[in-house]
Parts: structure tokens; sequence; C-alpha cells
């Protein structure tokens, strides 16, 4: 009886001193946040606010606090399932929860599973670089010409020597015009080998989110603009195949 007492108080103990942070949601079964199937945490929170954002819920909810153990427990549960992908730590951004972020990449390598992260690039720090197995960067060009935001972390994945793949949302009228194109090519090219086109994934802009946002009581600000089509995508290829 002492014995189990004293399990219980020291498993309490684990628990309670475990790393917590605030988690929207988990979604096992993607292939497209990475490297074969994944499963995708949606860290809560953002340092942005895109008009085109499809997980709005990250930027106005607080989360669930969910700590290391039960949340490692969870995706091992899937560790089968996808064996030769991994999880992929999304948001919201997941580099605003810096030690949370660290410790579940901790927990998971110790588990033998495999990480990457999806960010927006705007957070350079070189501790979370340095954990991940490579890097998804989704570039913001949709409603700004600045693009400086992202040398600082470019640069800090080239000294790490991190594979980088970067996503840009592409929004007819938006940022699907060739000046916007070049721009982002030539912020690509200055820090990787090769043509932009061989870095550079664009992701058509769809509206599915629409539903979110009228649950969320907020407008969405570009549901006045049309979806981004298989041509507009073939299109802005091209262009960067011909810079």
């Amino acid at each position: 009886m002492e014995e189990e007492k004293d399990k219980r108080a020291t498993a309490a103990q684990v628990t309670a001193a475990a790393p917590v942070g605030y988690i929207d949601s988990v979604y096992c079964g993607s292939g497209v946040d990475g490297n074969g199937l994944r499963c995708v945490v949606f860290f809560a929170g953002c340092n942005l606010r895109c008009p085109f954002c499809h997980n709005p819920e990250t930027l106005f909810k607080q989360g669930t606090m969910t700590d290391i153990n039960s949340l490692v427990s969870r995706l091992e549960r899937y560790k089968g399932y996808f064996r030769r992908g991994g999880v992929t730590l999304s948001g919201g951004e997941p580099f605003l929860q810096k030690s949370f972020a660290l410790a579940l990449v901790s927990a998971l390598h110790a588990k033998g599973i495999r990480c990457c992260f999806e960010t927006n690039g705007h957070i350079a720090d070189a501790e979370l670089i340095g954990a991940a197995e490579y890097l998804i960067v989704d570039v913001k060009n949709q409603e700004s010409d600045d693009l400086a935001p992202y040398e600082k972390f470019f640069a800090e994945c080239v000294r790490q020597d991190k594979e980088v793949r970067v996503t840009n949302v592409l929004v007819p009228g938006k940022n699907d015009g060739e000046e916007k194109l070049r721009a982002l090519a030539a912020l690509v090219k200055k820090y990787f080998p090769g043509e932009p086109s061989e870095h550079i994934k664009f992701l058509p802009f769809r509206k599915l989110c629409e539903e979110k946002y009228a649950e969320l009581s907020i407008p969405f600000p570009y549901a006045g603009i049309r979806e981004c089509e298989r041509d507009d995508i073939e299109k802005a290829n091209k262009i960067l195949q011909n810079l």
C-alpha cells in the first residue's frame, strides 16, 4: 500500500514539474506539413495577424494548458503511424512558447520521433532553430513589401546549416504579381543555393476558414478576394523559373 502511494506521489511530482504550454489542437494524418505522414501540434498564440489566416482560433483563444508528459504520451500512441514522418510544431506560432517547444522536441527525440517547425520566420531564435530537423517558413508578403524581418532568421538557418523550405500563400491580386514574386525570389536566392523555384512552394489561398471567423464573430478580411486556382500557381511558378 505504501509503495503504491509512493508511486502515485512520484508521478504527481513529475507531472507538476513538467513544462506546460498552450495548445490549440493536435491533428494526426497530415501529408502536407513536412516529410511523410505527420502529427501536427498547433500552438496557441501568434505574433502576427495575417488577413488570410487559416487558423484564426489560434490567434484569439488562449488554448488548452498542456503538460509535456501528457502530450508526448498522446503523440507516442501514433508513432507506428507516422514512423516515416514525424511531428510538426505549428500554430499559431510555436516560437512564442520557447521553453515548452524545446522541451517537447527533446522529449520526442528521446522517443525516437523526428520534429520540424512551421513558423512565420519573425523570431530568429538560435536554440529553436537548432532544435529542428528542418524548418518550414511561411513568407508573408501579401500586405507588405518589406521582407527584412526574414533576413535574420534565414541568416541564422544558414549559419547552422539547417534545411529551410519556404512556403508562400498565393493570393490573387495581392502577391501574385511579377514585382512581388521577384522580391520573394531575391530574398530566397540570397541565402539558399540553387534556383528559387527549388525552395519555394506556393500554397493556394482558400476560404475554407470563413466558418471559423463566423464562429469567432470576427470579420474575415479576405472574404471578397477570389480563391487561388491551379492556373495562378502555374503562372507564379513560371515567373520564378524564368527569372
